[in-house]
């Protein structure tokens, strides 16, 4: 368990990366699951326009982005699909990392029946997907990871090949739809698109 704060104060774009091939470990329903994260999207503050807290917005929805590094943002898209992100950075400088794909470790049946889904790699390779699978939704935003017995973090294995691309469905940021913000581990079958 990742218990030092200093993991999660990096920006965005080292986090993201940083955080690829980590276990999140999930106590909910009698079960212990466990998942890998195999893609993530830098999301970097105030001069993103892709980003939540874009020039220093701040609502509602977005307040567990100027927490510092280590707690987890979840919002809604579409009315429907909840999304998970890693807050990075210190407090006050609204940077997250979106989870956009995660290997599933174990229960890998009772997630196939939850997501109602025959093949493996349908259960989380997207994250509403992953938020679905795992019931991940807004009573999770603000958890500490470094804080929480139900929900946190794990140092995996590194031993693989990080492919950089650009950040999906934000073709309304200008210039942002651009940068290779988003970040998966080579020929895992969990990526969301390759």
């Amino acid at each position: 368990m990742i218990k030092n704060r200093d993991y999660f104060l990096n920006n965005a774009l080292y986090t993201a990366k940083n955080i690829l091939g980590d276990i999140l470990v999930l106590k909910k329903d009698n079960f212990v699951f466990e998942f890998k994260i195999v893609e993530t999207e830098a999301y970097c503050g105030i001069k993103d326009k892709a980003c939540h807290s874009y020039e220093g917005k701040k609502t509602k929805r977005n307040l567990s982005m100027y927490k510092s590094g280590g707690h987890i943002y979840v919002y809604m898209i579409y009315g429907m699909y909840y999304c998970m992100n890693i807050v990075c950075s210190k407090e006050n400088d609204p940077q997250a990392v979106l989870i956009r794909g995660v290997e599933p470790l174990n229960h890998l049946d009772f997630l196939k029946r939850i997501r109602n889904v025959k093949k493996v790699k349908d259960i989380s390779n997207g994250p509403g997907k992953l938020c679905m699978a795992y019931k991940i939704d807004k009573n999770f935003d603000g958890y500490d990871l470094l804080d929480s017995k139900d929900l946190y973090l794990r140092r995996g294995n590194k031993a693989f090949e990080v492919v950089e691309s650009k950040r999906i469905n934000i073709d309304y940021s200008e210039e942002f739809k651009d940068k290779l913000w988003r970040f998966y581990i080579k020929d895992n079958e969990f990526v969301s698109k390759k």
